[in-house]
């Protein structure tokens, strides 16, 4: 399970504009909506339905906010830099300016911890959060995360 199978250039958001975990919760489903064509409120559910078991805020501004849905047909991935941190309630207690959306089909079974898992390493290793911080653009975002992938594997 590699980072280009889950997301695409137009699943990556620079600078998103959200004041709250909710709001940020609710535009990515909006755009997880827009890639799926599922309703963006059944998405939003699923989201904080996983939220109420317990954060998806892993520490290190970082958040992987993700769940199941019957209706699809394969793992979906968005990426989210913030405009500016959101209290998120981490475990480190620190807000959140990186958020990488996974949903997947009910289904998916090992391939959905696979993903968390890849998605998990990549946004641990903090040279690479430092150059996703520092990146403006949709496209430098997705070329270092499918790059940087593309170095491991070599």
């Amino acid at each position: 399970m590699e980072i280009m199978d889950l997301i695409t250039p137009t699943a990556v958001i620079a600078n998103m504009r959200v004041t709250s975990k909710k709001q940020a919760l609710q535009e990515l489903a909006r755009r997880a909506s827009d890639l799926t064509g599922l309703e963006e409120r059944q998405i939003f559910d699923v989201l904080l339905e996983r939220e109420r078991l317990g954060t998806t805020g892993v520490g290190n501004g970082i958040a992987i906010p993700h769940g199941k849905l019957p209706q699809l047909d394969r793992l979906y991935g968005i990426f989210a830099k913030l405009e500016k941190p959101v209290d998120f309630d981490s475990i480190d207690e620190q807000p959140v300016d990186l958020m990488f959306l996974l949903l997947a089909p009910e289904s998916a079974g090992a391939d959905h911890l696979k993903a968390l898992a890849r998605v998990s390493r990549l946004l641990r290793d903090r040279n690479i959060c430092g150059k996703l911080r520092g990146c403006d653009s949709a496209d430098a975002i997705y070329a270092l995360l499918t790059e940087t992938q593309a170095s491991h594997a070599a």
